[in-house]
């Protein structure tokens, strides 16, 4: 009898790391997912992949750092100035770095948005120096614990799955909905169209770089608050991997993003628990080479058939 009751326990704790490590993942994927969606945006609606994007994060981490533990300031404040000093940014890039070689080949932007990545990364390097950050905790929010407080989760996990669910939402309303989301709508169909019934081509392009940069701030708070170590490379594999994120749930799709950025986290964080920490990143990576092989657009993503 007690070895029954032992089974029965034994199950039950594997039960709940199985549920800690599946909401940790949860967790971890709606950071990617919020990176992903920024990544979604200028690729459905500028049809180029801004590679600068993770280092914005890293900016965003910074920002909210400095105004915490140097200013004082208080977290909302924070997060807010951080959020308009990347969108600042992201706009400056746009701006200068881009929108110059609109009608460049697309090599030469990708070449662009490297050299803008490790532009960053080497300005962070010279005023922040290498040695990493213990970056405090933006997220005050109570932990939540269940089954008698055998299964804790902290409220960095309830602010980022909430957060992410709330920005994915709203994305899809304002585009749907909105006269700016239509102009969106309609450069990402055809920008020489889009302008020749009159939508300003460089501002909707511009207002898209700076929304997605604002969610690269908000994602950078959350992914430190969770992972408080902060470094000129805190965004760097992050952004690689929201990218693969988006490419998996499908690119140009705001739900394709959210569902490919969640899987992500959840893949990654039970490929760390149950086959190899080491591994992690690779299975990751297999498993969109996989995705593409079986469905190239990705889980969301449509078709698009070209007129000759």
């Amino acid at each position: 009898m007690q070895k029954g009751v032992a089974v029965i326990h034994y199950r039950g704790v594997c039960q709940l790391d199985f549920l800690t490590y599946l909401v940790t993942g949860i967790s971890l994927g709606s950071i990617y997912a919020i990176i992903a969606l920024g990544y979604t945006m200028v690729y459905g609606i500028a049809k180029m992949l801004n590679f600068a994007h993770g280092d914005i994060i890293m900016v965003g981490g910074y920002a909210s750092f400095i105004m915490t533990s140097t200013m004082g300031l208080p977290p909302i404040v924070s997060i807010i100035a951080s959020m308009l000093i990347c969108t600042t940014l992201g706009l400056f890039i746009e701006r200068f770095a881009y929108r110059p070689l609109r009608q460049a080949a697309p090599l030469a932007v990708l070449i662009t948005a490297i050299g803008v990545s490790y532009l960053l990364q080497n300005l962070a390097l010279l005023i922040f120096g290498a040695s990493p950050k213990s970056y405090t905790s933006l997220v005050s929010f109570p932990a939540l614990k269940l089954f008698d407080g055998q299964l804790t989760i902290t409220g960095e996990t309830l602010v980022t799955i909430g957060a992410s669910v709330v920005i994915m939402v709203a994305l899809t309303l304002f585009i749907k909905k909105t006269k700016a989301g239509h102009a969106m709508l309609a450069v990402s169909e055809d920008k020489g169209a889009a302008q020749l019934m009159g939508v300003n081509v460089n501002f909707t392009i511009a207002l898209t770089f700076a929304i997605g940069s604002a969610l690269a701030a908000i994602a950078g708070v959350l992914l430190c608050s969770a992972y408080p170590s902060l470094t000129p490379y805190t965004g760097a594999m992050p952004g690689i991997k929201a990218f693969v994120a988006a490419v998996f749930g499908g690119i140009g799709s705001v739900p394709g993003a959210m569902i490919g950025g969640i899987l992500l986290g959840v893949i990654e964080n039970l490929s760390k628990a149950y086959i190899s920490s080491q591994m992690a990143d690779a299975i990751v990576f297999g498993v969109l080479i996989l995705v593409l092989l079986f469905k190239p657009t990705g889980i969301l993503g449509k078709k698009i058939t070209e007129k000759v």
